[in-house]
């Protein structure tokens, strides 16, 4: 979580002082959710992203250097800086690519899943998508064919509660995303999405299922964007006090500590020294 949000916040400054060319979507307060899925996952296993991609990357295993290369369009980053921001992908660590298309991962993921079975070996895939992409035919269509083949394909909504720049109650007639499992024949599961633990914990479970042959799970994670769509994104469609509340209660890396040191695990001193290890490495 600490390298996705220095990573995240390195960029952000990069963007905002004009040395990073095109759009930035940053995954800033959603760091739960790419660690606690991707923990249990192996180069082998796949998975699918979104224009706010870096995250899972560098969750899956990304090194700085190709990736800041390839927000730069350099030749030494991931895509031969072809790819960019909302595109980066590397299939060495199972990245099947971001994708600037609102919905477009879930096919793909499942026709990953459906090779995986028709092989027959234990790997699964992962498509991480928002509440907006869950209106997309394409997710849907995904959803169908995995619950009706029983692909082992785990579906992670990331409801960060706006779909760009509307309000999850402004484009859905319903609250929870994991509703729609139910149609689909595959387990609706909801977490709290700012809990590394939880997303953890409940990702292992559905992850460990689809290796079993037992099929799909749509694992909706409950979370918060704390900047805007895009860099420069002023956010008029946002209550301000309801931003604060979640940045300043509900940081997924201070509920982190907090839980880890309480529990006696870890003492502030440890993360501190993470925060170090990491900032020398941007």
């Amino acid at each position: 979580m600490v390298r996705i949000r220095l990573f995240e916040e390195r960029a952000g400054k990069l963007m905002e002082d004009g040395k990073i060319p095109g759009a930035l979507h940053l995954y800033v307060g959603q760091e739960a959710v790419a660690s606690g899925v991707m923990t249990h996952l192996t180069n082998e296993d796949w998975i699918t992203s979104t224009h706010r991609g870096h995250g899972h990357l560098i969750a899956k295993g990304g090194e700085f250097g190709p990736m800041f290369a390839e927000l730069y369009g350099r030749a030494t980053g991931y895509c031969k800086g072809k790819g960019g921001s909302m595109h980066i992908s590397n299939m060495e660590l199972g990245m099947l690519g971001a994708n600037g298309i609102v919905g477009g991962g879930p096919p793909i993921a499942m026709g990953a899943g459906f090779a995986n079975k028709f092989k027959g070996n234990d790997r699964v895939s992962v498509t991480f998508f928002g509440d907006g992409a869950s209106n997309e035919g394409s997710f849907h269509e995904a959803a169908n064919m995995a619950g009706l083949y029983q692909l082992p394909v785990l579906f992670v909504c990331e409801n960060n509660g706006y779909g760009e720049y509307t309000a999850q109650a402004n484009h859905q007639a319903i609250v929870d995303v994991a509703d729609r499992a139910a149609g689909y024949g595959m387990p609706g599961v909801i977490v709290d999405g700012m809990d590394a633990v939880a997303v953890y914990e409940a990702a292992g479970v559905a992850i460990q299922r689809a290796r079993d042959g037992g099929g799909p799970t749509l694992l909706e994670c409950k979370t918060y964007r704390f900047h805007g769509h895009y860099v420069g994104d002023s956010m008029p469609y946002r209550d301000k006090e309801e931003a604060e509340d979640w940045i300043q209660n509900r940081d997924p890396l201070l509920l982190f500590e907090n839980k880890a040191t309480e529990a006696g695990i870890a003492e502030s001193g440890d993360f501190r020294e993470i925060d170090g290890e990491v900032d020398a490495l941007l």
